[in-house]
């Protein structure tokens, strides 16, 4: 989903007054145990082996890549139907790793996930999000600090709203594959942001520390 840019008559303010609302959309459906996109843990391989990343969902596929014994910040995108095999990012494609080897890690509170990595083209943007620390960067406005005002969420996404230098940012994250359209890379969540209330901004996040 290549990044775009168009312009937004009504100030973005009015998506964190709509924080409630939202959020009761977003809830629905929480019954499962893991929502997915998270992060996972390599764990139960030998300090002196790797764990493989096939091609498809089973033993006899070509091998893609390998994660390191103990590797973390692993994204998982999805789970094969029969439960043993994992689908996750790599930082060119994507790839099956067995699900035997991964643990889920401990997920930050609160709705929007963190580590987050969000970017998107045409314009070119960023936003880093950490429990100490988030940003927001482009060409045009360089670093600009982002502290958090409110979010809400549940299994579809999440939404977000951030005071950014004194202006508001937004921040709205769809829970499905998502391209950047530069490469083969797929991402866990589409994103859509309103910066400085007069540019609407697609792009793609990422949990993955890879």
């Amino acid at each position: 989903m290549p990044a775009s840019m168009i312009a937004r008559p009504t100030p973005f303010r009015l998506l964190a007054r709509i924080l409630p609302t939202v959020a009761l959309l977003l809830a629905a459906g929480t019954g499962h145990a893991q929502i997915l996109p998270a992060r996972y843990a390599v764990a139960g391989v030998a300090a002196n082996d790797v764990l493989n990343v096939r091609a498809e969902p089973q033993a006899s596929a070509p091998v893609l890549a390998t994660l390191a014994p103990g590797a973390r910040g692993v994204e998982v995108l999805a789970i094969s139907e029969d439960g043993r095999w994992a689908r996750v990012s790599l930082p060119e494609g994507a790839g099956w790793a067995a699900l035997r080897f991964l643990s889920a890690e401990a997920a930050a509170p609160g709705p929007v996930p963190r580590p987050l990595r969000c970017l998107g083209t045409e314009p070119f943007w960023s936003i880093r999000l950490s429990e100490d620390a988030s940003v927001f960067d482009s060409p045009e406005s360089g670093a600009v600090p982002l502290r958090p005002l409110g979010e809400a969420g549940g299994r579809v996404g999440a939404v977000a709203a951030f005071d950014a230098g004194g202006e508001t940012l937004d921040l709205t994250l769809i829970r499905q594959e998502c391209s950047d359209g530069m490469s083969d890379r797929p991402y866990g969540f589409a994103a859509l942001a309103w910066n400085r209330g007069e540019v609407f901004l697609e792009g793609c996040c990422t949990v993955s520390s890879q």
